[in-house]
């Protein structure tokens, strides 16, 4: 099976570690490692009023794509938003079709429109 030569071969990702997401509050944002350190994928937010926060843009390096890394990301953020019971205003088009595809009530319950 032949990749292209920005393509990473899908055991990368798995051979070291499974996806873990870490949270930065300081800098406002949501990362997961990717083949190692060197490559990462983000997920960017903003508070925007005392308990509210603007998940703002979701990004996954072309290589990693298709993977479910996102998801992860996603997952992470609204968890978050759950956790410190805050609202959320959903710039990023992948997270509002997360949330479509997830219509879970914890998540419906704290969307600012």
């Amino acid at each position: 099976m032949a990749h292209s030569p920005a393509a990473v071969p899908l055991g990368a990702l798995e051979q070291g570690c499974p996806i873990r997401v870490e949270h930065d509050r300081r800098r406002r944002q949501f990362t997961v490692r990717l083949n190692g350190c060197h490559d990462r994928a983000v997920l960017l937010y903003e508070y925007v009023g005392k308990r509210i926060v603007d998940l703002q843009h979701t990004e996954v390096p072309d290589a990693y794509r298709g993977r479910g890394i996102a998801k992860h990301l996603a997952k992470a953020a609204l968890d978050f938003v759950v956790e410190e019971d805050l609202k959320a205003h959903l710039t990023c088009w992948y997270i509002q079709k997360y949330v479509k595809e997830n219509p879970l009530p914890q998540y419906l319950e704290r969307l600012q429109p």
